[in-house]
């Protein structure tokens, strides 16, 4: 593991840019950008196209370690390059971000309120990779669409059973149990989450360390103790839906929550636009997801 990454992780100022939509939200994210489904006829093409988007917003001048402690790759884009570097090296040598893997294969289907992460066939396979395209962590998603105790509970024993394995390959893991932020309990979910997350920390060795990324709490501050807990590195936030400026505005007001936002991050950004507009556009994106960072 990498000390200086982790110093910069636990301690830098700034935010984690989420560069990770992949598989189905692969199109919609492109879409977004102004590139249309007819712009590609196979998988292949529309990944190359996702990396030509990820790679100007990484090798925009906006995109820099002023601002950006991180940026979540997904597999395809770790196993490409940027001028010639694997993306990891080129986002730690060239721009001095740390790089994460998003290693999940998607949710199942919602039973007890909850839904868990699909079996990760291979995982130990990818691991292997991760550590040798010097990835530092990495970061896998669950939802929480009910207050359902014996599915929170699930969920967060999924992902620290599947964080452990992470951790003693040598990365960190981002444990993500999402709560739906329409949730019609989500201040009760939060309550139960809070509480199975700190029980599964309890139960931790003492070397072993993880980050937690959680939906903006319903109450300023409530996951503060989360947040000092000595093996937690850093807790980040997900948009989850928010627009960005009610993301940024909820963000602000939870001190030590940074944020790790990715359609909150792209908002607003096309192919169409010149790079200069492009930067400036990204540049004020990123100044704002900064600000409400650092409070």
């Amino acid at each position: 593991m990498n000390e200086d990454q982790l110093n910069r992780m636990h301690s830098g100022k700034g935010f984690i840019a989420a560069l990770d939509q992949s598989g189905g939200s692969t199109p919609k994210a492109l879409s977004q950008y102004g590139v249309q489904e007819s712009s590609y006829s196979n998988d292949e093409e529309m990944y190359t196209l996702v990396h030509e988007m990820r790679t100007r917003i990484i090798k925009s001048p906006a995109f820099k370690s002023d601002y950006i402690l991180g940026a979540i790759l997904f597999e395809n884009t770790m196993d490409r390059k940027i001028d010639g570097q694997w993306t990891a090296d080129y986002l730690w040598e060239k721009k001095n971000i740390v790089p994460f893997l998003k290693v999940d294969k998607g949710l199942t289907d919602l039973a007890s309120g909850v839904q868990l992460m699909k079996p990760i066939p291979n995982l130990d396979d990818l691991l292997t990779r991760a550590v040798e395209r010097n990835i530092f962590g990495t970061k896998m998603r669950s939802v929480i669409k009910e207050a359902n105790p014996d599915g929170i509970r699930d969920i967060v024993e999924q992902q620290f059973r599947v964080g452990s394995q992470i951790f003693n390959k040598g990365l960190i893991p981002i444990i993500e149990p999402e709560i739906d932020i329409y949730s019609s309990d989500k201040e009760k979910s939060e309550a139960i989450l809070k509480q199975e997350i700190i029980k599964q920390l309890n139960s931790l060795d003492k070397e072993v360390k993880v980050m937690l990324k959680l939906s903006i709490p319903t109450v300023n501050d409530f996951y503060k103790e989360l947040i000092s807990n000595p093996h937690v590195v850093r807790v980040v936030a997900l948009s989850g839906g928010y627009s960005r400026e009610e993301a940024n505005e909820k963000l602000a007001q939870n001190h030590g929550l940074i944020a790790s936002f990715s359609r909150a991050l792209s908002e607003g950004l096309s192919a169409g636009q010149s790079d200069d507009d492009f930067n400036a556009v990204l540049g004020k994106t990123i100044k704002e997801i900064y600000e409400a960072s650092i409070t």
